[in-house]
């Protein structure tokens, strides 16, 4: 049984000036909330060294990674009930809340209220992560992966932008008053207000409700719960009796999700994609600190880390193209072999610091790899009517398991080194592999055309 989604009907022509609208708000969006994101990160460590002691400060930063993920829960529960509109504005208005909390607690040097705004300052990385999955409520079957790659890489922009800006954002706030280092965070409030009030005002009709609107009138769901006890077996994407009419909950979002195997594919590739990234990434500063002096390796890890930045986003909507393309579970695989490959270059690069660069370049492109294809694998998978919570439980999965493996990296580098923690990395993608390699039902979404 086919999903609204996966159905080989082309896309109605009235729908089509509504996707293009909302993929123009989207990219602006992105832009203005990336930039919101990444200038209270690129001063977040440094901020809360100075507020809590340095001991904390990986602790700070880890909470707005917690809450990022823990935000997908109350905001998908907004979009199903009422789009996502109020869903994407909600998890932008959270995030300025968190922004004000954190200069308070500059301000007043109360380190609870440090991490608590921090934790809301997850909201805005909720909203950039949702927006990619509004990207293909509306899309055509065959350009649905280029679409969402492109949401994915508007977000490219605001993080190249946002470090030149944290500088200009400090010295504008320093005449309010406000002490070093809270100037960014204000000014991430601002872009967070700033694109949910964009959204709350523009982003009309709402594609999720359009979409529902369209299923609804092509292929009524079932509503009985016989209907429902009588419907496909595992690996079709029937939804919950009534789930469209009360909001589902991520245990709805988990029970479809156990009975689909390209909606499980979707966010495992998804979530070890960037398990292994995270784990590899967040140890290679002090891999290169290891090699270089002071007066060097920050230079250096700028350097590196934003080749890794480029690896991630700037190449995505050819990702995006060839997931369209090749097909989802192709780039997945792809995917992997670039995580695999990063691993065995990064880890056996010793103090070579160009060779531990191209580990962390094909790391970045490994991550984009499972992130575009596993994003619309899963997207195209489920019935609108739970399509936001899967969404949602895929986005808490993904923040949850980054956090683990941002928190057990530091471990495993201080007991057995570098080499071990890419080795490690590389056997996390073994569920990966195996689910990608399973035999494809018939009609499977990743099948499709």
């Amino acid at each position: 049984m086919a999903t609204e989604l996966t159905a080989s009907t082309p896309v109605r022509p009235d729908v089509a000036p509504i996707q293009r609208r909302t993929l123009r708000l989207l990219f602006g969006t992105q832009i203005v909330g990336g930039i919101g994101v990444t200038i209270g990160i690129s001063v977040g460590a440094l901020l809360a060294a100075r507020v809590a002691g340095t001991a904390l400060a990986g602790v700070a930063q880890s909470a707005s990674v917690v809450g990022g993920a823990l935000l997908a829960v109350p905001v998908t529960r907004i979009m199903n009930g009422h789009g996502r509109r109020p869903g994407l504005a909600v998890a932008y208005l959270v995030g300025a809340v968190g922004a004000v909390l954190v200069v308070l607690a500059t301000v007043t040097g109360f380190v609870p209220l440090l991490f608590l705004g921090m934790l809301f300052f997850g909201g805005g990385t909720a909203a950039n992560l949702q927006a990619r999955y509004t990207a293909v409520d509306l899309a055509e079957p065959a350009r649905r992966g280029r679409q969402l790659s492109l949401i994915v890489w508007a977000t490219t922009i605001g993080a190249v932008a946002a470090p030149n800006f944290a500088d200009l954002a400090d010295h504008a706030t320093t005449g309010w008053g406000l002490p070093p280092l809270a100037g960014p965070f204000a000014f991430s409030a601002v872009a967070f207000v700033l694109a949910a009030g964009v959204l709350l005002a523009l982003l009309r009709p709402d594609p999720l409700l359009t979409a529902r609107r369209l299923a609804s009138s092509t292929a009524p769901e079932l509503t009985s719960a016989s209907a429902e006890a009588a419907s496909a077996p595992a690996g079709t994407a029937s939804a919950p009796a009534g789930t469209a009419r009360r909001g589902a909950g991520m245990r709805a979002a988990w029970r479809v999700v156990r009975g689909l195997s390209a909606a499980r594919l979707g966010i495992v590739a998804v979530a070890v994609g960037h398990t292994v990234m995270v784990a590899v990434m967040s140890m290679t500063p002090v891999r290169l600190g290891e090699s270089h002096g002071d007066a060097d390796v920050l230079r250096v890890v700028g350097i590196v880390l934003s080749l890794h930045i480029a690896g991630m986003y700037a190449l995505s909507p050819v990702v995006g193209w060839l997931t369209d393309r090749l097909g989802r579970r192709a780039v997945i695989l792809v995917g992997i072999a670039l995580l695999l490959a990063a691993c065995a270059v990064a880890g056996t690069a010793g103090h070579h610091t160009p060779r531990l660069s191209i580990g962390l370049v094909l790391l970045g492109l490994g991550w984009s790899g499972t992130m575009v294809a596993g994003s619309t694998l899963l997207s195209e998978s489920v019935p609108a009517a739970v399509r936001p919570s899967v969404q949602g439980f895929s986005d808490l999965t993904m923040g949850l398991a980054g956090a683990v493996a941002a928190a057990v990296s530091g471990f495993v580098m201080r007991a057995a080194g570098y080499p071990v923690l890419t080795l490690l990395a590389a056997v996390a993608t073994v569920p990966l592999v195996a689910l990608a390699l399973r035999p494809v039902p018939a009609g499977a979404p990743d099948e499709e055309e």
